[in-house]
């Protein structure tokens, strides 16, 4: 009986080993089951969110940007947009992005060229692609100054990325570059720039140079054309290998909105200009002459 029951036990102890050897097999599957399910909702997550950024290439309205980031009712009303764009809500959408940076030229504190002094603090070093630690820390302190001062300096905004990126902050890096690429994003959905019919708008004359640079090109000179386009002469930036195909000659940018605003709240300087411009002189005509000189008739 004795030899019967150590017998049962060591069969039970043999069967319990012999489960406990399956289950880490079985749970390691349902893991890796989950893990796949898990990856594949990101992954449709991703292409959910891919689709949702891509936008129509179309001319901005206008008249309904102004009217829709000036309505507090509006989920486009200007301080909801910024308030987003400030606590790097990475579900803006493009067509966020857009009423929010031709939105802003309807605030009361926009100058289409109104100069901030912080960019020049810094702008010497530009010429260098790495800085000391001391120089990293000068930067971004006054670029991030720049962009509190006017949120959408690109060119201060594209510092402070690479030097975010040379201080090893990466995460901060991907946040301006972030919101870098997509108010780039609502330039270019405007237009082609191959025409002025199908210009880019931009609401500072800079962000001119700041797109033919995404581009891949460097500007070596600009003409007028009337009524309110800028284009700009290119070549390829040598710097930048993608685009030595490229053999675009220029680019047209509408400046229709920096000199409408310029106008609205400079009226003092459009009258300085009226007053400065000489009055054009009449052709000469033969002078009449003075009855009193001319000969009396015998």
């Amino acid at each position: 009986m004795r030899k019967c029951l150590i017998a049962i036990i060591a069969f039970c102890s043999i069967l319990s080993l012999s489960v406990s050897a399956q289950t880490p097999n079985t749970t390691s599957r349902s893991q890796a089951s989950r893990n796949a399910e898990a990856r594949q909702r990101i992954a449709n997550s991703k292409v959910k969110s891919d689709s949702k950024r891509k936008i129509k290439v179309h001319k901005p309205d206008l008249d309904s940007i102004r009217q829709e980031t000036l309505n507090p009712k509006s989920r486009f009303h200007f301080p909801k947009l910024l308030k987003k764009y400030e606590v790097n809500d990475t579900t803006m959408t493009p067509e966020e992005f857009r009423y929010f940076y031709f939105g802003y030229m309807f605030q009361e504190d926009f100058d289409p060229y109104r100069e901030s002094p912080y960019p020049g603090m810094i702008d010497h070093y530009r010429q260098s692609p790495t800085h000391t630690k001391e120089e990293a820390d000068t930067i971004e302190k006054y670029a991030r100054l720049a962009l509190e001062d006017n949120p959408f300096d690109l060119r201060q905004m594209s510092f402070l990325v690479h030097v975010l990126k040379e201080k090893k902050k990466t995460m901060r890096a991907k946040i301006w570059e972030f919101r870098l690429e997509n108010i780039l994003g609502a330039i270019k959905s405007t237009g082609t720039g191959d025409s002025t019919e199908n210009a880019w708008y931009v609401i500072y004359p800079s962000h001119e140079y700041d797109m033919v640079q995404l581009l891949g090109y460097e500007a070596v000179d600009v003409k007028w054309i009337e009524p309110c386009y800028d284009y700009l002469l290119v070549q390829p930036d040598e710097n930048d290998k993608r685009r030595r195909d490229k053999k675009a000659e220029g680019f047209y940018f509408n400046v229709m909105v920096p000199q409408a605003q310029y106008e609205l709240k400079h009226p003092e300087d459009m009258v300085a200009a009226e007053v400065a411009t000489p009055t054009p002189m009449p052709d000469d005509e033969p002078a009449e002459g003075d009855p009193d000189d001319e000969p009396a008739e015998e």
